[in-house]
């Protein structure tokens, strides 16, 4: 059964950094795309930044210079570091599991997400 929990989320100020991490079970981590997702509130969910099997990154233009996604294979951990946070950056973030190894925005696993809050 495949599991994704989300952490790192929290309180923080506008130019502030936070990251997030993401624990995988119950797949083998290193053969799959992993992507961030956010949602805000009255938005639609929105791609932040994928990472294929192959270490490829695709990243969302909004979060363009300021985040960047990582994984750790041996930990089967994905990590979300992100810089200069915006007040427009507070949402619910969310990992995401593609159905195979190469760069993809079409998830098929969702973890139940972290509410990241950026104030001014």
């Amino acid at each position: 059964q495949v599991q994704l929990v989300e952490s790192g989320g929290g309180l923080v100020q506008a130019g502030g950094s936070l990251k997030l991490s993401c624990t995988a079970s119950g797949f083998p981590f290193s053969r799959y795309t992993m992507a961030w997702f956010r949602q805000a509130p009255g938005k639609e969910r929105e791609f932040v930044q994928g990472i294929s099997a192959h270490f490829n990154l695709d990243t969302g233009e909004s979060v363009k210079g300021r985040f960047t996604i990582s994984r750790d294979n041996d930990k089967s951990t994905l990590y979300l570091q992100m810089n200069n946070l915006k007040p427009e950056d507070t949402a619910v973030y969310y990992c995401a599991r593609a159905r195979g190894w190469a760069v993809s925005r079409e998830m098929t696993d969702w973890g139940h997400g972290t509410q990241v809050t950026v104030f001014s």
